[in-house]
């Protein structure tokens, strides 16, 4: 289903809220002795894809990464920098852009099978780049990255899928009904 936008302001606004909203959840943070946190980020991430689509979704998602990058706290633990893509989790962070990008190929495909599967698929590319550099930065391997970095998230990730994806069907309906875009 495509979104229609009245206008490119709209659309930028949409995408610098949901790029807020990214970096106020993750806040929301749960410590482990990982060293990697339970935040909502998979959660906003998909409903980003889910949303607005794989443009604008992986666009909001950037400026989230952008800010990061420019040294803003707004990654989990109100880290931000360079450093953090080169830390143990930095392989998550920008394997948020292809997950939120096949969350809204998904989305967009048409139906709820599609979008579960497209997003599922994202989430494997993200668990699978976070545990390749969190092997790397920690001297694991593969396998010790995997049961440590991921595995303890996948339940909670795969549960953050349907919930975004819920989500963003109830946003766009209520979108609709405001008139604010049209849905075909």
């Amino acid at each position: 289903m495509k979104i229609l936008w009245r206008s490119k302001l709209q659309k930028m606004i949409v995408a610098g809220v949901m790029a807020a909203l990214l970096a106020v959840l993750t806040q929301i943070s749960i410590p482990l002795p990982t060293g990697i946190p339970v935040t909502l980020q998979t959660f906003v991430v998909a409903l980003c894809g889910y949303l607005l689509g794989p443009g604008l979704g992986t666009l909001s998602v950037g400026v989230y990464l952008a800010l990061g990058a420019m040294g803003l706290p707004v990654f989990a633990g109100f880290a931000g920098g360079l450093a953090s893509f080169a830390g143990m989790t930095g392989g998550y962070l920008w394997s948020f852009l292809p997950m939120a990008c096949l969350c809204g190929l998904g989305a967009r495909r048409g139906g709820k099978a599609w979008a579960l599967v497209l997003g599922a698929l994202g989430l494997a590319v993200c668990h699978l780049c976070g545990a390749f550099q969190f092997a790397a930065v920690m001297s694991l391997s593969p396998w010790q990255a995997f049961l440590t970095a991921s595995a303890p998230y996948l339940i909670k990730d795969a549960l953050s899928l349907v919930l975004a994806y819920g989500a963003a069907e109830a946003m766009l309906y209520a979108l609709k009904r405001a008139r604010l875009v049209s849905l075909g």
